[in-house]
């Protein structure tokens, strides 16, 4: 896969994404706090919900990326997180939520080993 074809298959994925979130009233039009978004550990697992990381860090940085038409990380394994995370928050579906989680990790690793 070509970057700009990589490119457009992330941002795809990346509206598809905000779309599932706000269905399921997970898309938030209040940031965190700026202490909340410092946190160093991985996912901020200490200071936000991985939903509120999703939104507030994992789209603006690959939105960025995009833009600059930089290379995107390839070692990308939200979906596994996604399902330990999301199954606290039943009864809601989750299941379309984690599918596009999935293929924004196909397409991050499988595009990142295809550019070599």
């Amino acid at each position: 896969m070509s970057l700009t074809a990589q490119h457009a298959e992330i941002q795809q994925q990346l509206q598809a994404l905000k779309a599932e979130m706000s269905a399921l009233d997970l898309w938030s039009a209040l940031p965190p706090s700026a202490e909340a978004l410092a946190s160093t550990m991985p996912f901020m697992y200490d200071t936000l919900e991985f939903h509120q990381w999703l939104q507030w860090v994992l789209v603006p940085r690959l939105s960025a990326l995009i833009d600059a038409r930089g290379p995107l990380p390839g070692n990308c394994h939200t979906h596994a997180l996604g399902e330990h995370e999301f199954a606290r928050l039943a009864p809601r579906d989750c299941s379309r939520l984690l599918a596009v989680l999935q293929r924004l990790d196909h397409a991050l690793n499988t595009g990142a080993a295809s550019q070599h």
